[in-house]
């Protein structure tokens, strides 16, 4: 087909139902500002979906170079999706660079391609996104094609909505990494903020795995947490030193007595993170548990 007959900044899909992927896959390319709302196909037609400038889950070609991307195809083997398909898109186009591309990934598009492939299932008792968006599906099988397509506009806005929140989030991990790089770079095995602040990614990709701390002292709204450093980012529940057993779920009064510390707030229950009333006390609570360690 010659561009000539491509309508710019348009998209097409498929009709019926639908899943995250493709739904995932529109709205990454509404977020970095590829395509139009108002330009979005939902069509088995090919014919149609030829004057598409974006076609994702349906068509049977995966080739970029076309900006087609589909992976139902029997040729194509790979792990992907059609979400994957485009964030790969977007990070060989350079629109998003590596860091960004693998934190779009690991917060959602990994978990999206493996459940549409079969490669993994929601576990039982767990929404996972892929669920939530197929629960925006009618749930009649007799709802007729201008319902689908309501509720496929109603779980793309949704889904927007999340990648904007996300993208918003790594702006901030990003905005606040100086300042983690900061602390750790003092080796110590305690680090201390002043202000509260997204802390875990910056860690681990700044080589946390390897450095000394144990334990970080942190506000927390109006009060203080002092709380363990996971072995590793993949192991963000667990801690390197837990808090004291008999600390263990006890709040107010019974963390007080236990703890011999006035501010005493809340200990959780797995003794990795404990809230205290005050810097000082949060504070206290640590030299009690590194006086323990001697």
């Amino acid at each position: 087909m010659e561009n000539g007959m491509i309508r710019p900044r348009s998209f097409g899909t498929h009709d019926g139902s639908f899943h995250a992927d493709e739904v995932t896959a529109c709205a990454l390319l509404l977020l970095f500002d590829l395509i139009d709302m108002e330009e979005i196909v939902r069509s088995r037609n090919l014919k149609e979906l030829s004057s598409c400038e974006y076609v994702c889950d349906v068509g049977g070609i995966y080739d970029p170079k076309i900006k087609r991307f589909d992976h139902h195809q029997v040729d194509y083997n790979g792990p992907l999706s059609s979400a994957g398909m485009v964030l790969k898109y977007l990070k060989e186009e350079k629109i998003l660079d590596e860091k960004l591309y693998s934190y779009f990934n690991r917060s959602l598009v990994m978990g999206v391609d493996a459940i549409d492939n079969g490669k993994a299932s929601p576990v039982v008792g767990h929404c996972s996104f892929s669920s939530l968006i197929a629960n925006f599906v009618p749930p009649r099988h007799d709802a007729d094609i201008k319902m689908f397509n309501a509720a496929f506009f109603e779980a793309l806005g949704f889904c927007l909505g999340h990648l904007r929140r996300l993208l918003a989030k790594y702006h901030y991990i990003r905005e606040c990494r100086d300042k983690i790089k900061v602390e750790m770079d003092k080796k110590g095995k305690v680090m201390i903020f002043d202000e509260s602040m997204p802390w875990i990614d910056s860690f681990f990709e700044l080589d946390g795995d390897k450095h000394p701390a144990e334990f970080l002292v942190m506000p927390s709204g109006s009060q203080w947490k002092l709380r363990g450093i996971p072995p590793s980012y993949d192991k963000r529940m667990q801690v390197r030193v837990p808090m004291p057993k008999e600390w263990a779920g006890l709040i107010d009064d019974e963390l007080k007595e236990k703890s011999g510390i006035q501010g005493a707030i809340f200990c959780h229950k797995g003794r990795f993170i404990s809230i205290w009333k005050t810097k000082e006390d949060a504070l206290k609570a640590l030299e009690q548990i590194q006086g323990r360690k001697k």
